[in-house]
């Protein structure tokens, strides 16, 4: 092969490269965080977090309710969910869209539980409690708006600190599979905590930011605070599942 057929080859060969990359880069990055795969490198000690969770089994799996709201959550990663935030007649986008709320009652229905139905019913119950949404309710998105889950979550699920530290294994115990982190401006967004922790303790997020659905260490590096962390189902010490 000639010189110039080589340079050729070489060319097109970078070309189809990056071709694909632009094509399928958010496809295959979705499924692979690179921070936490480098925080994989033994540079440190491990912080070695308890996992402490309530064994509730409400839809009677042999599974905990914590780990039923994370194992559906991680279905729209597997899935490759593209976000989605539009307006759908009868509340509920098609199988493969959604946005970050969407993570939240796709994960709440794994474990047998109807967040559309108990969102849209505090709403007609309390309307005065959720402002504008109270005084024109509309069921057919009210459920998918972050500020609506945050006061439900705030009325029905116990608050817990927004302080993380790295490698302390006394406060990360406090961020546990299933819970729910609500961040503020200046982009409002929730997410999972999911039930994987990188070498420091820090446990990953299972959230949909976009183009798709993602699992990560995305909780300290979310460009706005987390202003809220919610756990649904809180244990008691008979009731922990290690």
């Amino acid at each position: 092969m000639s010189a110039h057929r080589r340079w050729l080859c070489l060319f097109l060969l970078a070309a189809a490269s990056l071709v694909l990359l632009f094509q399928y880069g958010d496809h295959f990055t979705a499924r692979f965080n690179y921070q936490t795969l480098l925080e994989q490198i033994p540079l440190e000690p491990k912080c070695e977090v308890p996992q402490l969770i309530s064994s509730r089994d409400n839809n009677h799996n042999g599974l905990a309710d914590p780990l039923d709201i994370v194992a559906g959550a991680r279905q729209e990663v597997e899935r490759g969910t593209i976000y989605d935030s539009s307006y759908y007649q009868g509340g509920y986008p098609p199988d493969g869209k959604g946005a970050c709320t969407d993570v939240i009652w796709r994960a709440f229905s794994n474990a047998g539980l109807d967040l559309k139905q108990m969102v849209d019913s505090d709403i007609l119950q309390n309307p005065q409690l959720y402002g504008a949404t109270g005084a024109h309710p509309d069921p057919n998105i009210d459920f998918r708006r972050v500020g609506n889950l945050q006061i439900f979550f705030q009325r029905h699920g116990q608050e817990l600190t927004t302080v993380i530290v790295p490698g302390n294994a006394d406060n990360l115990s406090n961020w546990q599979a299933g819970d729910i982190v609500v961040f503020g401006a200046p982009l409002e967004h929730i997410g999972i905590i999911s039930d994987q922790r990188s070498r420091n303790g820090v446990p990953l997020l299972i959230h949909n930011a976009g183009p798709q659905a993602r699992e990560g260490q995305y909780l300290l590096t979310w460009c706005s605070p987390i202003i809220h962390h919610f756990r649904y189902f809180p244990y008691e010490e008979n009731q922990i599942s290690k």
